[in-house]
């Protein structure tokens, strides 16, 4: 008896662990970041060229989930921008994450203008 229930907590673990979500390194998002997005925005989100637009979006702190959610539109062809397509098709989803991870985790602070 106490076998069989250790086959099936076992089971379970396995079956469960690839539902588990995975969280994203940040190290690993850092030099994805830096290989392939900084180029046009930037490692620290900031947008090298062409400012905050449409074209080139900051992305600095933005929700993890909504940049996860974008790059996959992109990969999947929900989205077509010429750019970003082509390379989000070249990201696996665990690098989708880790870049998420990275522009995420950045903190920014906010300046109110002096009276």
């Amino acid at each position: 008896m106490n076998i069989n229930l250790v086959k099936i907590f076992l089971l379970m673990i396995f079956y469960l662990i690839p539902n588990i979500s995975f969280s994203g390194d940040l190290t690993l998002g850092k030099e994805k970041a830096a290989a392939v997005c900084s180029v046009c925005h930037g490692m620290n989100g900031q947008s090298a060229s062409g400012g905050n637009s449409a074209l080139v979006p900051n992305i600095t702190a933005q929700n993890k989930e909504y940049l996860i959610a974008k790059m996959k539109d992109y990969k999947s062809g929900k989205i077509n921008h010429p750019q970003m397509s082509l390379i989000a098709q070249m990201l696996s989803d665990e690098d989708i994450e880790n870049v998420a991870e990275w522009y995420s985790n950045i903190k920014i602070s906010i300046e109110l203008p002096l009276e």
